[in-house]
This record gives C-alpha cells, sequence and structure tokens, in this order.
C-alpha cells in the first residue's frame, strides 16, 4: 500500500464486480477527480454536491460527438465526502468495455490506478472513520447472512469506538491526575492517595473485561464455524444434514455406508454462520467387510470430526447404544457437542433422553421434523456459548489483542499501586494501557499494521 502519495493525488477505480452487470461505477478522489471527470463525460448540467447529473460518456477521442453510452455523475466535495476529498462516482450501464475505457482514460489523464481498500484508507487517513468502522466496511462487503451484516453496519456506526470512548476518558483522567501529582509536588498539590488510585483502576476494568468478552459471539459470528455430523452408518446423518440444510443435498438410502465422502453446505442458523458436514459413517467392527472407498470415507470422517468445532454424534433412538457410538461419545468428551437420538418417531425408539456419556442430548426425527426447531435452537446456543447479542463487539483477533493488552497493563498498574512503586512506574503501565486502546481505533496503529488490513480489501473500496 502506498501511503506517502495518499492524499496528493488522485485515484480511480472500478467499484463493481468485474463482470456484466445493470450498472457500473467507476469513482475517481482526490484534487483533480472533477476535472478528469469533466473530460470523461458530457455533462448536461454543472456539477453540484450530492447531487446526479446526467451526462454522455465520451468516446476515446473525447469529442461531444462520440457519445458512447449514459451516465448518472454524482460529485461529493471535499471534506464532506467518504475519503473527505473531492470524489466523482461516474455509474453507467455495466458494460464491462465501457468501463474499462472511462478507467484508462482517467489513467491517461493523470490519475492512478487505486489499490486495494485505499478508498477506505484515505477516509481512515481523513478522520472521517477510524480502524473499527473502516474493518467493518471490508466485514459489511464480506457479509454473507443479515446477522453479519447488522454487526458490521453497527460497528460502521461507531459503536464500538463509543462503547470504549468513556473507559479512555477515565484512563485519561487518572493519567492526568499522576502526572499533575508529580509536575506539581512542591506546588502544594496533594499527591493522589493510593486507594483512591486503585478505585480508580478497579472501575476501569469490567467494561473492559466485558469487551474482551464479547470476542466470543463477534468472532462467531465474523468466521462462522463448521459442524460435523457424525455417527454409525443408517442412524440418518444424511436425512438430519438435508433437513439443516433445508434441501435435499446428500444421497440418502436404506443402504448402509451410501455416503462415502464428506458433503458441505453453507448454511445459517440464528445468523451464525455454519458450515455442515455431512460424514461417511463409522463402523469399527466391521473392517473386512467394507471396500476401499468406504475405509477412505471413514478416514475423512474422523478427518472431519478432528477439525470440525461443533459435532453432532447422531444415534439411532431405536436401537440400543453400540461399542463404537461409546467410543465416539467419549472422544467428545468435553468438546461443544450434541449427542441427537434420531428416529424418535419410531415405535421402537426409547424415552427420551437429556444427556448421554457427559454432553447433551435430544430426540429428533429427520423423517418427520420433530424436535428440528429445538436442534436448531440448540446448535445456536453450543456455536454461541449462550452470549446473547449486544452491540460494539471485538470481531477479529487485532481487536481482541488490544483490549487483551489494554487489561494486563490495567493489572500491572493496580500491582505496581498495591506496592507503593513510585507514580512515575505506575503511569507507564497506564500509558501502555491507553496506547492498547489507541491501537484499537488507529490513533497510534502503525502503518505496517495499516497496509495489511487494507489490502484486504477490494479494489474501488
Amino acid at each position: 500500500m502506498v501511503t506517502s502519495e495518499t492524499g496528493t493525488d488522485t485515484i480511480a477505480a472500478i467499484s463493481t464486480p468485474p463482470s456484466r452487470g445493470g450498472i457500473g461505477i467507476v469513482r475517481l478522489s482526490g484534487p483533480q477527480a472533477v476535472s478528469i471527470a469533466s473530460q470523461l463525460v458530457s455533462l448536461r448540467q454543472p456539477l453540484e454536491h450530492a447531487r446526479a447529473r446526467l451526462a454522455d460518456v465520451l468516446d476515446a477521442d473525447g469529442t461531444a460527438t462520440s457519445r458512447i453510452d449514459e451516465a448518472l455523475v454524482t460529485f461529493f466535495a471535499s471534506p464532506r465526502s467518504y475519503t473527505g476529498e473531492d470524489i466523482v462516482e461516474i455509474a453507467t450501464h455495466g458494460s464491462p468495455v465501457v468501463l474499462e475505457l472511462l478507467l484508462r482514460r482517467a489513467l491517461d489523464l493523470g490519475a492512478r490506478l487505486a489499490e486495494p481498500g485505499e478508498f477506505t484508507q484515505r477516509a481512515f487517513l481523513a478522520g472521517r472513520i477510524d480502524l473499527t468502522q473502516a474493518e467493518a466496511v471490508r466485514d459489511l462487503i464480506d457479509a454473507q447472512t443479515l446477522t453479519q451484516a447488522r454487526q458490521a453496519a453497527s460497528q460502521m456506526g461507531g459503536a464500538l469506538s463509543r462503547r470504549v470512548a468513556p473507559v479512555k476518558q477515565s484512563l485519561m483522567e487518572l493519567i492526568a491526575m499522576l502526572e499533575a501529582g508529580i509536575d506539581f509536588a512542591e506546588d502544594d498539590i496533594d499527591v493522589t492517595p493510593q486507594r483512591e488510585i486503585a478505585r480508580r483502576i478497579d472501575a476501569l476494568t469490567p467494561p473492559l473485561a466485558a469487551l474482551e468478552a464479547s470476542f466470543a459471539r463477534g468472532r462467531i459470528v465474523h468466521d462462522g464455524l463448521s459442524l460435523a455430523i457424525v455417527g454409525r452408518p443408517n442412524v440418518g446423518k444424511s436425512s438430519l444434514f438435508n433437513r439443516l440444510a433445508e434441501r435435499d443435498r446428500a444421497i440418502v438410502t436404506a443402504t448402509p455406508g451410501t455416503t462415502r465422502d464428506t458433503v458441505t453446505e453453507r448454511i445459517s442458523l440464528g445468523g451464525i454462520p455454519l458450515e455442515l458436514v455431512d460424514t461417511a459413517g463409522l463402523r469399527e467392527n466391521a473392517q473386512t467387510s467394507i471396500d476401499e472407498a468406504e475405509h477412505l470415507g471413514m478416514r475423512r470422517s474422523r478427518e472431519a470430526l478432528a477439525d470440525a468445532a461443533l459435532v453432532l454424534v447422531v444415534l439411532d433412538a431405536s436401537q440400543p447404544l453400540q461399542d463404537e457410538e461409546r467410543g465416539l461419545i467419549a472422544a467428545v468428551a468435553g468438546r461443544p457437542a450434541l449427542a441427537v437420538m434420531n428416529k424418535c418417531d419410531l415405535e421402537a425408539a426409547g424415552p427420551p433422553m437429556t444427556e448421554i456419556g457427559g454432553i447433551p442430548a435430544l430426540s429428533t426425527s429427520a423423517l418427520t421434523g420433530e424436535g428440528i426447531p429445538a436442534l436448531r435452537e440448540r446448535i445456536v446456543a453450543l456455536a454461541t456459548g449462550g452470549a446473547v447479542p449486544e452491540s460494539g463487539v471485538l470481531t477479529n483477533f487485532r481487536q481482541h489483542q488490544t483490549i487483551s493488552t489494554a487489561l494486563s497493563a490495567l493489572a500491572d498498574s493496580a500491582n505496581a499501586n498495591a506496592s507503593s512503586v513510585p507514580h512515575e512506574m505506575i503511569l507507564l503501565d497506564l500509558y501502555r494501557a491507553l496506547w492498547a486502546l489507541d491501537s484499537l481505533t488507529g490513533q497510534t496503529t502503525s502503518d505496517d499494521i495499516l497496509n495489511l488490513i487494507f489490502s484486504t480489501f477490494c479494489i474501488g473500496k
């Protein structure tokens, strides 16, 4: 990411996906945005801030008689634009040929091709948004569920920054108090009592600890999880898989061993993105009666079981628990797992059970749909650990690390204060906590970190 030129030159990019569509947009930002755009199109009215104007797209010769398309041109004047600079957006019919022509002509006229995320980086550097809001822009573009989009929209609105702001303000007040006591110790300003310092540090910790805990749900909503459906052959794994996916994705027959390979499907439960993995049946006591393909399928089933964040162990409610099933349940003990007593609609099915081998259990019928809504709820609760939705949450490891660092620094300052360490040393820890909170929003974040973050954006955003 080139940062030395940011804010001094004009950048251009196609801001819509690289394919045919109803509309395509070329975006320019910088001091020459208006002058370059005026040579790309023939405006029917003068540009005005936040107003769309009809225009004719000019061919490569740039003459008014060489019209090849119509366009809507929108101008956003500095500093009231997304980037804080002059921005011009040219919306044409979504022909890749026309968009490419506009972009090439813009580059010939003095613009530079924007790098990934450079428009949003300029918005950040101009103070229009902070770093958590910039990350939320990327998250909104990448959102695959409505819950992900809502979480990103909340972050874009500054929810996380607002949640941190009171803590940061209190921390700065404590730092100022200690600094004043040091700087003016000879001017009748009382040194802050040890008890008061402890009280103020203790007050800072709970809101940051609660914010750190929000990462458990925020990360899951952001990244999603994988869920493996495992069990013996013919217990209804694929039927259950199809029920959760709400379509016939996996082949279902009465013949054991129909599923020979893992089958995956992306779904959303309670706004949580899940990758369902249907696996081949595991049967350890019939090694001589299965072919090589089923052997390979079982090996991939064990790999999926090892890799999955969540596990559904499917059992046949109409049959006694088998030895291999007991071993499978024991293998997932201590992991986020559910035992699903399938085929509860059969007459031979035993009574409902709430726990098997130390893991929670519930009854379902993939055939009739009985228990499926409850299963969906239990999966969501298992995925989130019961955490409730909230605004202003941590969604990535960078954010989580900054809050963890701040909490560690506050703990060190509390210990130093309890040991009657001089205030100058306590301040070192308090400043470390403040630096961590500043880095969350990007006030003290290094250029290397900024470049890494914005390089993950698409070009044109």
